[in-house]
Order: structure tokens, then sequence, then C-alpha cells
């Protein structure tokens, strides 16, 4: 059994062309396939789309439907604790992650014993907007260089994995994930797959610039302690730096006297040690407010509907 997670979220145009073209990769596969479908609260058809097609194929297509927007995160979790073939795979609608590679990640597991997990990358970023390329290998650059678990740049959510694998990620219950870093994380062998990048067949992405770069600022602080190293630095070092000019200060206003100029630039100063200390409290705040999320204890998503429910 192999069990295929499909988080959705605005993918009523791309759901169909997906199983299509993932129904002709099954027919080179010997496996069974479970498609396991997690509507993120769409606002549009999606969540029709897939009560129509669980009811096509029964046999293969269960669905998920939350209450509302819980965001991609809970839904890769989601379908990881409902998948339950021997190997997991999570791909996305759009047909950006290439299914004519399954039969090679496949062949790849049961080759090498020792293998947990296939995952895949983008060769290139052909066809991305240039700032946002820019911006992405930055972030990975950065990580790695400050992080405690290497992330590979390029790499997908696409990727197949051994059922011990996904058992070990189903084990780490914090609430605000990061999955690329935590599929590095549990530290099982992994190889990769080169591919061209490629085009969404349909409909637009839902992720703007924005909301990546929060993504990313997440994964920083999930996987990094540097951030809050940066702002001791810093901190210190502006103490040390006014101490030595306090000194300086007073021993010039003992020899040659207190002149009433110069208050331009001791306002400038003022100002510049005042934004570096609220720049380190938003990084500590950062962090303390990840911490009262935590501790919060909510669910990470809440399950409207599934193929099991819906109404007949």
């Amino acid at each position: 059994m192999i069990s295929i997670v499909v988080p959705c979220y605005n993918e009523e145009a791309t759901i169909p062309l997906f199983y299509q073209e993932m129904e002709k990769v099954h027919q080179e596969i010997a496996d069974e396939f479970e498609y396991i479908f997690v509507n993120d609260g769409s606002k549009d058809k999606t969540l029709e789309v897939l009560r129509n097609l669980a009811k096509e194929d029964p046999k293969q297509v269960r669905y998920i439907s939350f209450s509302r927007n819980f965001g991609k995160e809970a839904g890769l979790l989601a379908g990881l604790e409902a998948a339950t073939g021997e190997l997991v795979t999570v791909m996305d609608a759009d047909l950006q992650d290439p299914p004519e590679l399954l039969p090679q990640m496949i062949a790849m597991l049961a080759a090498d014993p020792e293998l947990d997990c296939v995952g895949t990358r983008r060769g290139d970023r052909e066809g991305e907007p240039v700032i946002r390329s820019f911006f992405a290998k930055q972030f990975y650059k950065l990580i790695n260089k400050i992080g405690q678990t290497e992330m590979i740049d390029g790499a997908r959510d696409f990727r197949l994995m051994t059922r011990q694998m996904v058992d070990a990620i189903l084990e780490l219950k914090e609430h605000n994930r990061f999955s690329k870093g935590l599929f590095s994380w549990v530290g099982f062998k992994t190889e990769y797959l080169s591919f061209e990048n490629r085009e969404r067949v349909a409909g637009t992405t839902s992720w703007s610039f924005w909301q990546l770069f929060n993504y990313s600022i997440d994964g920083i602080i999930n996987f990094s302690d540097a951030p809050l190293n940066i702002a001791s630095f810093v901190g210190f070092f502006t103490c040390l730096v006014s101490g030595i000019a306090m000194i300086f200060i007073v021993a010039r206003a003992l020899l040659y006297g207190d002149p009433t100029s110069g208050w331009p630039s001791m306002v400038s100063i003022f100002l510049f040690v005042g934004g570096l200390q609220l720049m380190c409290l938003g990084i500590i705040g950062k962090y303390i407010g990840k911490i009262f999320l935590e501790t919060k204890n909510r669910p990470d998503y809440i399950i409207k509907e599934t193929e099991k429910t819906a109404k007949k």
C-alpha cells in the first residue's frame, strides 16, 4: 500500500488533472494506492470535487475537510496521521511535483534496504520570480549556517517515506511545525532526485511573497537559536560601546569643561540604541510567542467532514 497525501487549498481545477496523471502512473506500479486529500478550508469547490471523486473511486480515494483554513502544515500532519500505507508520499495537487518520478523513487527504496526516504529537489528555479528565487536561496544559505539541521536548497515536500520514518515524524508533537526541517531532523537516510522546475497546470498559487517570508522566519526560529545569540551579542556590544563613550565624555568634561554643542548626535545615538533594543525585544518576543502558542495546546486542526461522514 502506498499512501498519497495531497494537501489542497482552492484546487478545484487541479485535482481531477492530478488524479488522472497519478492513475497513469498507477498502471506502471503493482502496489495499491490510497489517496488522502486534505481540504484546508478551501473557498472554491474543492470539497465538492473531492466528494465526487470519493464516490467515483471509493476504494482508493479518501478525503479530510477542515472546519476552516489551518495552513499547509496542518494539512500535511492530518494526511500523515491518516495514512495507513507501508510507504507514504506527500505531493501537491498542482502537478509541480512530477508523478512520473514515483516509480523510480519506489525502485530506489527497494534497491537499498538502508534507505528510508527518497526526496525531490528542483534543479533550477526557471519561471519563478527573480526576487522570490533570490530570497529563497539566501534563506537556505542562512538556515544551514545558523541551524542545527541541514536543509537542501530547492527541496520539495514531495518525497517517498517508509512507515518507520513517518511514525518518527508523527512522534514530534510540536504545534509550530516546519515540515522541511522535521523531515531532516528525524535523521533517516535520504537521497534526492533533481528535476526541472514546473509551472502549475491550472489555478494560481496561494502563497504570496509575504507568506513565504513569514514561513521562512518560522523555519529559522523553529530550528535555530542563533537570533537570540545575535540579540545578546548586539546588546553586549552596544553596552560596551556606550560604557566607553561615557568614560570618554566624563573625562573630556573634567579636562575641558562641558560644552552644550553636540546634542543632535546624542539624539541620533539615543534613537539608534532604542532601535537596537526594540529589535532585540522583537526577536525575544517571537520566541516567547511560539512558547505561548505551544502552551495553549490547541489542536492543530479540526475535521468537519470525511468521506465516511459525508451526507449521502
